[in-house]
C-alpha cells in the first residue's frame, strides 16, 4: 500500500477520466481532493467516492486563481484533468476553450508552484500532432495544430516545460489518445464517439460515421490511462520527468471496425441490435485522418504495460453501459 499520508488533487475530478482516477487512488489508500465546476462533470460519477473520509470535493473553477490556490493546500501531487475537450466545441467557441485550457492551466501551474507540490501530471492530447503525417506518432515529432483545442493543449506542454526549467517544478504531460470506458458521458452535443454510438445502438438508432469510415484512431481504455497516471505520478526515474508521453494502446482501429465491434458486443445483450443500420455522413472539420501512438518511450522510461486492447476495453465498456444506462 502507498503512504496514506499522501494527498492527490484531481482537477476535473467529476469528469470521465478524473472520476475514475479519484476512485482508483482512494481505493489505494491516498487522500484525494477533487476540484470541478460541473460544466461537463457529474456528481453521480463520484458516488463511490463521496462518503469516503479520505475524499474532499471542492466545487470551483480553474479560471479562478483563488480557487486553485485553495485546492492545492497540503497536496503532494496534482493530476490535472480539468479542460474543455472536443475539437468541434473549440471551433464553435474558441474563446472559452482558451480561457479554461490555457488560462486555467496556467492558474493551476502557478498554484502548484507556490504550494510546492511535488509533481504536476497533466492531461495533454494527441491533437498536438496536428497535420504531422508520420505514423506511429512519436513524441518529439509534431505538426501544426488543426483546431483551437489542439493549440490550447500544445500551449499546456510549452508552459509545463517553462515551469520545469524556470521554477524547478516536476511536470509530466500525458498525450491521451481517444480514451473510452466506464463513466464516459453519452449525452450532449460533444459526446465522444464510443458512448454516443453505444446509446444509439441501445435505442435502435443508426449511428452516423463521419466520412467513409476509414479514418482510424488509437482507442485507449480507461484502465490503461489510470496506469499511466500512476506511473507518471510515482516514478523515481529522473530521466522520466519533465517530458511528455503518448498514452495509448499502440494499435489503430477504423471507425467502421469500431462500429462493428460495438454492434457485435451489444447484440450479445440484445439481438435486435444486429438489425440496426449504419449511416455515413460528411467528414468533420479539424479531424485528423489517422492516429496511432508509439508507446515505446512510456514503456522504456515509465515501465508502461497497457493491459487492455480495444476489444477487451470495448467489452468492459459495453457491459458497464448496459448495466448502468439501459
Amino acid at each position: 500500500m502507498p503512504n496514506t499520508n499522501k494527498t492527490i488533487l484531481v482537477t476535473g475530478g467529476a469528469g470521465f477520466i478524473g472520476s475514475n482516477l479519484c476512485e482508483y487512488f482512494l481505493a489505494k489508500g491516498y487522500k484525494v481532493v477533487c476540484l470541478d465546476n460541473f460544466a461537463t462533470g457529474h456528481l453521480h460519477n463520484l458516488k463511490e467516492c463521496i462518503h469516503n473520509p479520505n475524499f474532499r470535493l471542492i466545487e470551483g473553477d480553474i479560471r479562478n486563481s483563488e480557487v486553485c490556490s485553495e485546492a492545492v493546500q497540503g497536496v503532494d501531487y496534482v493530476l490535472h484533468q480539468a479542460a474543455l475537450g472536443s475539437v468541434p466545441r473549440s471551433i464553435n467557441d474558441p474563446v472559452t476553450t482558451n480561457e479554461v485550457n490555457v488560462s486555467g492551466f496556467l492558474n493551476m501551474l502557478v498554484a502548484a508552484r507556490d504550494a510546492k507540490v511535488k509533481r504536476f501530471v497533466y492531461a495533454a492530447s494527441s491533437s498536438t500532432y496536428g497535420d504531422s503525417q508520420g505514423l506511429p506518432k512519436v513524441e518529439d515529432v509534431i505538426g501544426k495544430p488543426l483546431s483551437p483545442y489542439a493549440i490550447t493543449k500544445y500551449v499546456n506542454e510549452l508552459y509545463a516545460e517553462i515551469f520545469s526549467k524556470t521554477y524547478g517544478m516536476e511536470t509530466i504531460g500525458l498525450r491521451y489518445f481517444n480514451v473510452f470506458g466506464r463513466k464516459q458521458d453519452p449525452n450532449g452535443a460533444y459526446a465522444a464517439v464510443i458512448p454516443k454510438f453505444v446509446m444509439q445502438f441501445m435505442n435502435y438508432e443508426s449511428p452516423v460515421i463521419n466520412g467513409d469510415g476509414n479514418f482510424s484512431r488509437d482507442f485507449t481504455y480507461i484502465d490503461n490511462v489510470i496506469q499511466m497516471n500512476e506511473l507518471a505520478m510515482t516514478t523515481q526515474n529522473p530521466e522520466a520527468i519533465n517530458t511528455v508521453y503518448n498514452t495509448a494502446f499502440g494499435d489503430r482501429t477504423t471507425l467502421t471496425q469500431l462500429v462493428g465491434y460495438l454492434k457485435e458486443y451489444l447484440a450479445a445483450f440484445d439481438p435486435k441490435i444486429n438489425d440496426v443500420s449504419i449511416v455515413n455522413g460528411p467528414n468533420r472539420a479539424g479531424d485528423i485522418p489517422h492516429s496511432l501512438a508509439s508507446i515505446e518511450k512510456a514503456k522504456k522510461l515509465l515501465g508502461y504495460n497497457p493491459l487492455f486492447s480495444i476489444e477487451m476495453g470495448l467489452k468492459e465498456a459495453v457491459k458497464w453501459y448496459w448495466q448502468n444506462l439501459k
